[in-house]
């Protein structure tokens, strides 16, 4: 099957068409007429089709390629986005447990958690081509989590220390530092098979199926809300500053906003601006006339701006920014990076004054 074509059958157009013949067959099985010949003629070819698809739907799932189904519940309550949605909490669990076990006055946190294709990648190789009974990778279970978790923590070291910068002043930071996919295949000392599979999962033309993974098919503010989920409890914000191109920290929250529609591809096409300050990312939609006030009842996936009441006052400027979850009960949700130096999910009574406006991309 040439790459195209597995990519077609991976997003679904392939079990599409073997649905559409499954009921082509039950309904020539139920006329009279054709069932007389069923075997001699189409249906015999349909069956043929089928069986090949079955075929090809259980080599898929018993094999790496798998990982691509990970993202649909089949039945046991589990994804593999629900999975990471729990390693992610342990992750920020850890981080916060280091912090409050070590009282501080300064607090630097740098490096961040490897890329999850890498991890579900290695995760699928391994998982499917054990030794003693190999498992598939196409569905979710706790024993599977299990194994995910393993194989996250494998991926991730968290180091720490605590230095007395005076008599005063105390210093903690901490070190988060990833392993790549390529250092697991030696950690785990992968065959030339296994290697060549992970090499092809984490080809650039899987780029889609694993946004698919990730964040689901969704569309339009969906889709980066999605993405801003998948980031919670991320501390201190090096993936989103570093990838905008600062060298050393920044307030991040615009960094974060940018990162997310960078991941849905809305800076390509324009549906959202690269904006590190938030003046700048007002000032776009103002521009764009994709601006409301605060009087505004927001759609999910809307970009919420703050003009904070802090010891300055507020200045008619905006000094925040994050991401409409959703509204429920008068309240608006949102996900937001660098609250408190992390990505968190926060809410606002709608019209809170200082809520200084939304911006509305049109999706």
């Amino acid at each position: 099957m040439s790459p195209a074509a597995q990519r077609k059958f991976l997003r679904g157009d392939v079990v599409k068409d073997w649905r559409l013949a499954i009921k082509a067959a039950e309904q020539a099985l139920t006329s009279t007429r054709v069932l007389s010949f069923a075997l001699a003629g189409a249906c015999a070819g349909i069956l043929v089709l089928l069986l090949l698809v079955f075929c090809l739907i259980g080599s898929l799932g018993s094999s790496g390629f798998g990982i691509f189904f990970s993202g649909e519940d089949s039945g046991t309550g589990q994804t593999a986005r629900t999975a990471i949605q729990e390693i992610q909490q342990d992750y920020a669990d850890r981080l916060t447990a280091i912090q409050e076990n070590n009282p501080h006055d300064i607090l630097q946190i740098s490096g961040y958690p490897p890329a999850w294709p890498e991890v579900l990648a290695v995760y699928a190789v391994k998982t499917t081509t054990a030794k003693t009974g190999g498992q598939d990778a196409a569905t979710m279970n706790d024993e599977k989590k299990a194994l995910l978790q393993t194989v996250f923590w494998d991926m991730t070291s968290i180091t720490y220390r605590r230095i007395a910068i005076s008599d005063t002043v105390t210093a903690l930071y901490i070190w988060i530092r990833p392993k790549t996919a390529a250092e697991m295949a030696d950690e785990y000392a992968f065959n030339s098979s296994q290697r060549a599979q992970l090499s092809e999962l984490l080809a650039e033309d899987k780029a889609e199926l694993w946004h698919t993974v990730l964040y689901g098919d969704n569309a339009g503010g969906e889709s980066i809300i999605a993405v801003a989920l998948s980031q919670l409890g991320n501390v201190g914000g090096e993936r989103y500053w570093s990838w905008y191109g600062f060298e050393t920290q920044v307030e991040w929250c615009a960094c974060f906003v940018s990162w997310c529609a960078n991941e849905c591809g809305y800076l390509e096409a324009s549906v959202l601006p690269k904006f590190a300050g938030c003046v700048q990312g007002a000032a776009w939609f103002k521009n764009c006339g994709l601006w409301q006030d605060n009087s505004y009842e927001p759609r999910p996936g809307d970009i919420i701006f703050f003009d904070w009441n802090d010891e300055d006052g507020q200045d008619g400027i905006c000094d925040h920014v994050g991401i409409v979850e959703k509204v429920t009960d008068g309240r608006v949700y949102t996900i937001e990076g660098n609250a408190a130096n992390a990505c968190r999910e926060k809410s606002y009574p709608l019209g809170h004054y200082e809520i200084y406006g939304y911006g509305t991309p049109i999706y």
